[in-house]
């Protein structure tokens, strides 16, 4: 199929695709009604539409999928499998994933409102986190540890179990190869919790797992809401470890959940309020801003990462605000199916009313609003891009994640301050540091409190690196080879040799 390439054409793809949408649980290779027969309605927050009524699991339906997964972990045909044989099973899951790219992109779009051209590229990342997973799975060794003459000692790496994942709106289906990716790979069996903002490709890729040939009851997913369904999965004492990335107050929920029930793992990547220090000395301020203005107005400031405190050295921060303005005129909000659209819609009324608050707290506490904070007139939930000058830590927009086009801008004027600012969180997801002093850019990554750094980029890395936080922010990676460790246990095995080597 060709990819459409402009407004008629997505939209014309979005009508035959909203025929066929798929909104019942994959439970143990089957689509099915909630147990109660409870349902939800998920939401075009572009135009207000019902796209569909999607199955409302609760504990039931977790307590089946659950022994289903248990089931087919003890069964082996997964757990079990050469790694050779899952290799291939995972990749054609990817390339399944790519022929259907365009449907998956639209799905996202569609549930969530970001654009389609963001929605395209979470795919090729989706595919390609599958992909690095799989290929993986026959490059991990076991290990011979060092013994005497009349010992052998093998550091083995098995499988967990029944793996818990819970991700996700602003990414739905990049999240969710991100988490399922490694867990599978590793041999686990897999239960999917989509966020109810978003459900919908994470059924259409249910398909495209029994496809590939996934064993039943190795992956399912189970739609619903995190204080019914989720809670469950957190709770069971059938559940070996829990994947969540989301908000910092439910991971910790989570975690209290899992000490409650059978003290299962628990993998967080939570909330962020990412510092980007901007030094004087860069070279181009010009395609800084750029930069700068991405980093907070890309899918819509939804996003874990997102550079929502911009820290500029004071001598350069007038003229470099004065940019920032002018680089977000050019990313107002429109139709997500326009594929000139920089920023979409607001994924849901709550999350829209969210940011307009912070909005109004901002002016209340005195910040300088430079640009934006008007929600756009009609049917959708669209935002303008929104730039606070003179912003302290004091104040509730320098210090609360928003999740949201609004940007918040601090002025330094030395290297230790900046970097006292940038740290004075509870996060510690992202950072950024643009500066051309090669000593001061290793001086101050070093300092920063943060899991990761992006050194004259923001958001840079690919399948190779590990993605995570600390303080609040999480614990526990995802992408590169260092998420296979989070979903595998190491098991010693000694072994006394009856004679001498």
């Amino acid at each position: 199929m060709t990819r459409p390439q402009d407004l008629a054409g997505w939209q014309a793809l979005a009508t035959q695709l909203k025929t066929r949408l798929e909104s019942r649980a994959w439970i143990n290779d089957a689509f099915v009604d909630a147990e109660s027969g409870a349902t939800f309605d998920t939401i075009n927050p572009a135009t207000g539409e019902v796209l569909a009524s999607v199955a409302s699991c609760d504990a039931a339906d977790a307590d089946k999928a659950v022994a289903h997964a248990r089931a087919a972990f003890a069964s082996g045909e997964w757990s079990r499998l050469a790694p050779g044989q899952r290799k291939k099973v995972m990749l054609k899951l990817a390339d399944l994933m790519e022929q259907h790219r365009d449907e998956l992109a639209l799905l996202d779009t569609l549930d969530m409102g970001k654009p389609v051209t963001s929605s395209l590229g979470d795919m090729a990342g989706a595919i390609g986190c599958i992909r690095y997973q799989a290929e993986c799975i026959d490059k991990l060794y076991g290990e011979v540890a060092p013994t005497g003459q009349d010992s052998l000692a093998l550091v083995l790496r098995e499988p967990l179990g029944v793996v818990a994942s819970i991700v996700p709106w602003n990414f739905p289906l990049m999240m969710t190869a991100w988490k399922i990716g490694p867990a599978l790979a590793a041999g686990n069996s897999v239960i999917l919790k989509p966020s109810e903002k978003s459900p919908l490709s994470a059924l259409r890729l249910a398909q495209l797992a029994q496809e590939a040939g996934i064993p039943k009851g190795v992956f399912q997913v189970l739609p619903g809401f995190g204080h019914t369904v989720g809670k469950a999965l957190a709770l069971s004492m059938d559940v070996n470890c829990l994947a969540f990335t989301g908000s910092t107050g439910v991971g910790k929920q989570l975690m209290q959940y899992a000490g409650q029930s059978n003290l299962k793992r628990v993998y967080l990547e939570c909330g962020g309020k990412s510092p980007n220090l901007v030094f004087a000395d860069c070279r181009d301020l010009d395609k800084v801003a750029r930069h700068a203005a991405e980093a907070i107005f890309h899918n819509q400031g939804e996003v874990c990462i997102a550079g929502s405190r911009l820290l500029v050295e004071n001598s350069v921060r007038e003229a470099f605000v004065d940019k920032v303005l002018q680089a977000a005129e050019s990313m107002q909000p429109g139709d997500p199916l326009d594929p000139q659209s920089f920023m979409g819609a607001i994924v849901d009324r709550t999350q829209y009313e969210r940011i307009l608050d912070y909005i109004r707290k901002g002016v209340e506490e005195g910040a300088r609003l430079r640009s934006g904070g008007e929600a756009l007139e009609g049917p959708g939930l669209f935002i303008q891009p929104t730039i606070f000058d003179g912003v302290n830590d004091d104040m509730t927009i320098g210090r609360e994640e928003i999740f949201g086009p609004v940007l918040s801008v601090f002025g330094f004027d030395s290297e230790d301050e900046a970097i006292a600012m940038a740290n004075d969180s509870d996060y510690g997801l992202a950072a950024g540091l643009w500066s051309q002093d090669i000593d001061r850019i290793m001086r101050v990554t070093r300092r920063l409190e943060s899991g990761q750094v992006f050194v004259n980029n923001w958001a840079g890395g690919d399948q190779t690196v590990p993605f995570g936080g600390v303080k609040q922010s999480g614990n526990g990676r995802d992408k590169s080879h260092h998420s296979l460790e989070e979903y595998s246990e190491l098991k010693s095995v000694w072994m006394a040799l009856t004679t001498a080597l």
